[in-house]
């Protein structure tokens, strides 16, 4: 039987392979919430494909994500980035991953963790929708408003609405694998385990 997955993904084994296990699917690691944060931002006016097949390079080139040595990086060091042709090369967008290191790490001294703190905009439970079609899956929800009108407050940068329901939908926080797509299920069932503990 043939299997259907959404219809956003292409034939590369790669998208492939974070469409099946990865997207949708909750997250509560912060090396891996900053990661994605750092993603989403990068993606700005881009595909997602095309930042997923830098994913690696990224890992090299901002030291595995971790955000408090991200959150130092010197001029010499974003200058390193711009010239780094495994990266997306925007000044805006470097330097908005070291800012958002430092807001990243004012949050996780103020709520504990950066997972508690944004987890709270959804009431700390995945939001499992019901999308027949890609046509039905909105760029902004009244969530992703607030949490963008949250984050900029908190000097975060490239966090637009529209990006935050990205990293919603990346993080797992909501599923939008549409219902006919075979990854549907499994992620509403892992939705429903992987709820944080507090």
């Amino acid at each position: 039987m043939e299997q259907i997955r959404c219809g956003w993904v292409n034939e590369d084994p790669l998208y492939m392979s974070y469409h099946d296990h990865e997207w949708g699917v909750p997250v509560h690691d912060e090396h891996k919430l900053f990661e994605l944060l750092v993603l989403e931002g990068a993606q700005a006016g881009l595909s997602w494909y095309t930042v997923l097949k830098k994913r690696e390079s990224y890992r090299q080139a901002f030291d595995g994500f971790d955000p408090q040595i991200v959150a130092v990086y010197d001029e010499a060091k974003a200058a390193e980035l711009l010239a780094n042709p495994g990266i997306i090369r925007n000044r805006l967008k470097v330097q908005a991953a070291i800012t958002n290191a430092q807001a990243f790490l004012r949050v996780q001294e103020e709520f504990g963790s950066f997972d508690a703190y944004i987890w709270r905009f959804i009431g700390g439970k995945p939001l499992c929708n019901s999308r027949r079609t890609l046509a039905e899956v909105p760029a902004s929800t009244p969530e992703s408003d607030a949490m963008s009108k949250d984050l900029k407050k908190r000097g975060f940068k490239f966090v637009g609405s529209t990006i935050c329901y990205a990293y919603m939908q990346a993080t797992g926080m909501v599923n939008d694998h549409t219902m006919e797509c075979m990854a549907y299920e499994g992620v509403k069932a892992r939705g429903l385990a992987n709820e944080p503990s507090a």
